[in-house]
């Protein structure tokens, strides 16, 4: 049999209605930002693999030092235990993060990163003794992943409805913006005795259709949450290392949050690690004589020492000046995009924030997730050799910083002549 018919026996797979799936396409290998399949077809990787690939595909560094950790420790449980791969890499990947992070907790994704910031925060007012401090603000429209907890706080969709009766109470408020800041921090303030924690995508709501906003809002609002004892969570799983045109989005900020999450390109896409880190602030609360205080969460994988010997190479290449040009370059491609497309009569809106640019097709009122114009838009560019997956009539490019000028013309003008012809 063939692969995907090997697959078609075996495989579930994510984000799919499988009875009327189109058959997977079998990759067989990847290099830099291409992907092949095993028919020797070539597709540029144009949202870096759901946002992990930030360096691009196979990358031979990172090989070489994750090869290399696999020789001397694959694993180990860290309850109990250290090694030095992770301790060197929370050492330095702290003073890297905005504001004053103290200390790392590793987990395995972006959702369980989110899960240890919100069970911190719930547990540090308990801890506290403050039993009324239970409910959580977030972003209607926002997206922190599929595990319950995150699901919670994240915005009532399709990927939510058959649990939304099971998912705590959440205080949604609209994206901050010039005529509404005043009552969101209004709003804080009025109900900061049974605020727990904000939580928040700086900048960006990725799944949630690339949405973006501007920092001076969200400063705005991360200032009304200290004023008022609420602590702050920044969900960077997507807009961390690089994505934003800084390293971390918060970056661009004045008021910095006490909580941060991060995954995806951690590990330069290599592989599935987490991280939730705070400021002393947090950590003392669980400090105690009493066990009760102690925060018990952990994982089988938790600080997985290859998967940090892939961070630490990750972070090497990051901060290496080549990048930080290559992150600077896609921008400034991405901003001539929008001038010469930004009046196209199939454009609704285009946004660009950094190395994120996404377009929202003109399609009357069907603009859901669900709409058809998704799947002709996705075999569209698929049949041009690039891999764009939309959020129903978004499209977007999320590329590895490596993509060349060359790769992004093509992707641009594919992108006219799709608004051309479909």
């Amino acid at each position: 049999m063939s692969l995907i018919e090997r697959d078609k026996k075996v495989i579930w797979h994510p984000y799919t209605q499988m009875k009327d799936a189109q058959n997977p396409i079998p990759i067989v290998r990847g290099e830099g930002v291409y992907l092949y399949d095993e028919n020797g077809n070539k597709y540029i990787d144009a949202v870096s693999s759901w946002w992990v690939t930030i360096h691009g595909h196979a990358h031979p560094y990172i090989a070489e030092k994750v090869s290399a950790q696999l020789k001397e420790l694959e694993h180990v449980i860290f309850a109990g235990f250290t090694h030095e791969p992770a301790v060197l890499l929370a050492e330095r990947l702290l003073p890297l993060l905005p504001g004053k992070q103290d200390k790392i907790f590793y987990s395995d994704n972006g959702s369980t990163a989110v899960e240890v910031a919100l069970k911190m925060c719930l547990q540090y007012w308990n801890n506290k003794g403050n039993t009324q401090k239970k409910k959580v603000l977030a972003f209607k429209d926002a997206y922190h992943g599929d595990t319950f907890g995150a699901m919670s706080v994240s915005g009532r969709s399709i990927f939510t409805n058959p649990f939304n009766d099971l998912l705590f109470d959440v205080e949604f408020i609209d994206l901050p913006n010039e005529t509404n800041i005043s009552n969101l921090t209004s709003h804080v303030s009025g109900h900061s005795s049974e605020l727990c924690c904000f939580i928040f995508e700086p900048l960006i709501l990725g799944a949630g259709g690339m949405l973006m906003y501007e920092a001076k809002y969200l400063d705005e609002l991360l200032k009304s949450c200290k004023e008022n004892e609420v602590l702050t969570i920044a969900d960077e799983v997507m807009t961390g290392f690089g994505r934003t045109g800084t390293y971390f989005a918060c970056e661009q900020l004045k008021h910095h949050p006490d909580i941060f999450c991060l995954s995806k390109g951690l590990t330069g896409g290599t592989m599935s690690m987490g991280v939730t880190s705070c400021n002393e602030k947090i950590f003392e609360a669980f400090l105690s004589d009493d066990k009760l205080k102690t925060l018990y969460h952990g994982h089988s994988f938790t600080a997985n020492p290859i998967a940090c010997a892939a961070s630490l190479a990750s972070l090497d290449i990051l901060l290496a000046k080549e990048t930080l040009t290559n992150i600077k370059r896609v921008e400034a491609q991405h901003k001539i995009f929008y001038k010469q497309i930004e009046d196209h009569p199939k454009v609704r809106t285009i946004r660009q924030t950094g190395t994120i640019i996404a377009i929202e097709w003109e399609t009357g009122s069907d603009t859901s997730y669900l709409s058809g114009l998704r799947d002709r838009l996705y075999n569209y560019f698929l049949g041009k050799g690039i891999i764009l997956r939309p959020l129903g009539n978004i499209i977007y490019i999320l590329p590895p910083y490596v993509i060349s000028n060359v790769d992004l013309a093509y992707i641009y003008n594919s992108i006219q002549q799709a608004l051309d012809e479909i």
